[in-house]
């Protein structure tokens, strides 16, 4: 493209279309802030759900390895864990237990928060959740209590709106 400028007279933005850009910018901003701002509590949000993916993925596998052994009692090695036996699945009956299971499962200590709420149930929650909310935002593995039935996950709420601040 040739275009001629004439001498002197220099080409560019003038200083209202310059503010307008500026003002554009400012708003899109202002809109987008708040929803990157919330980030935290989605990738919480997305933990727990990782957590308890990994604790069903590993009740399973452990359940095959005592199948394959033949055994519904007892102790398995899975992942370097001795994980605890009842019914064929993983048993939380003690905190150590519990422990156990979700190392196996890979959920560090330093990633979530291993409970015990009730006598042989496990209770994860992502780390950085407030204590108020650890009702909102949290896996519950209830071991099986019949031979070869698959143990129960629970995530509070169970509705699904979670709030993991």
């Amino acid at each position: 493209m040739n275009k001629n400028f004439k001498a002197g007279k220099q080409g560019g933005f003038t200083l209202i279309e310059l503010i307008v850009v500026i003002v554009i910018l400012g708003i899109l901003a202002a809109t987008a802030l708040p929803r990157f701002a919330n980030l935290g509590g989605d990738a919480r949000e997305a933990s727990l759900r990782a957590a308890r993916g990994a604790l069903a993925s590993t009740s399973a596998m452990v359940h095959s390895e005592a199948l394959v052994n033949g055994i519904l009692v007892g102790n398995v090695v899975l992942e370097g864990s001795n994980v605890t036996l009842a019914n064929g699945y993983p048993a939380v009956g003690t905190l150590a237990q519990a422990r156990l299971f979700a190392t196996a499962a890979g959920l560090g200590a330093n990633d979530y928060t291993i409970t015990m709420p009730a006598a042989g149930r496990l209770q994860v929650t992502p780390a950085g959740v407030a204590a108020a909310n650890v009702a909102n935002c949290s896996v519950i593995y209830t071991p099986s209590t019949v031979p070869n039935t698959a143990p129960v996950f629970t995530t509070l709420p169970a509705n699904g709106n979670f709030i993991c601040e």
